[in-house]
């Protein structure tokens, strides 16, 4: 079938492309090249792609695009575009983030059920939840974000429901946990961990190192948005984690294990819109997606190692 991909140029919008052209799909892929992180690294996730007859990529802004035109003949939108980053979604920065995480999200839902979209699958976040002791996290959890991104998330994530609910257009919500793996964004902490450690410089850590995070390969995360697609789970919310709640610090020795470097750490204070802890029940996605991470943390680390090294 013919599916649209937004965000196709970065980390899961890319991973996610490729694994639906593996399986015979044709997919139009859409990004603006926001200049959060350099655009020849999302040149770089494309080189793939570019190669493919199944794909097309459409250089546009959801914000101003020929929405119409675009979903022509398209049956799933895999809705993964956002302005990423907690840390930089304060002050007058937020203006990004309301237009291209919510007001982009409200055009395309709109055209999608105009166009008559079969299902619009969204990338929510574990932002959502803010910052809570009440672990593990499920979806009628309080939802109380410390963050503009995670308002930005939430904010996208209820206009997805209530088109479903106003409309009945078929939308499904994926909250991401933590996602790494091959192609993750510079600035996101595994991608600099491992940088600084090969590089023998010291990693800038905010916070003591003991916040934990539910950590999810890419892989797993393109499986859940490809399940979405089909299954039974019209209005449906869920949380898609790795199941490797770890802390920071494990996490920074064991990619120091993998790299046979000791790594030197500089301990900041803890950022505004950071939170401790997350962890993700599961069990509704398992239930309904059929949802069941396959890689663990250590096989991760390890792929994504010898994804940014060579080694």
């Amino acid at each position: 079938m013919k599916v649209l991909v937004t965000g196709a140029a970065g980390f899961i919008g890319s991973s996610l492309s490729e694994a639906l052209i593996r399986e015979g799909h044709e997919v139009v892929g859409i990004d603006c090249f926001l200049d959060y992180y350099p655009r020849e690294l999302k040149e770089k996730n494309l080189e793939a792609l570019r190669s493919s007859h199944s794909f097309k990529l459409v250089e546009d802004s959801l914000v101003v695009a020929d929405l119409s035109s675009l979903l022509d003949g398209v049956e799933i939108v895999y809705h993964q575009a956002a302005q990423a980053g907690v840390r930089a979604s304060w002050g007058d920065e937020f203006r990004i983030y309301s237009d291209n995480n919510v007001y982009a999200t409200q055009r395309l839902l709109e055209a999608a059920r105009v166009c008559g979209v079969r299902r619009f699958v969204y990338a929510s976040s574990s932002s959502v939840y803010g910052d809570t002791d009440d672990l593990p996290m499920h979806e009628d959890s309080a939802t109380r974000p410390v963050s503009p991104y995670g308002v930005s998330k939430l904010a996208a994530e209820h206009l997805t429901w209530l088109y479903y609910k106003n409309y009945g257009f078929s939308t499904v919500s994926l909250r991401y946990f933590t996602v790494y793996g091959p192609r993750q964004r510079p600035d996101m902490a595994f991608n600099r961990f491992i940088r600084a450690i090969e590089a023998g410089k010291e990693i800038t850590l905010y916070g003591d190192g003991e916040q934990s995070r539910d950590f999810t390969f890419i892989e797993d995360i393109v499986a859940a948005n490809i399940s979405a697609a089909s299954a039974e789970a019209s209005g449906g919310i869920f949380n898609i984690g790795g199941g490797s709640r770890t802390t920071v610090n494990q996490v920074i020795t064991a990619i120091g294990e993998i790299l046979a470097k000791e790594p030197r750490v500089e301990r900041l204070e803890v950022q505004k819109g950071d939170v401790r802890h997350t962890a993700a029940d599961t069990s509704r996605a398992r239930r309904m997606l059929d949802y069941r991470p396959k890689v663990d943390l250590r096989e991760g680390l390890q792929r994504q190692v010898r994804w940014q090294t060579g080694a």
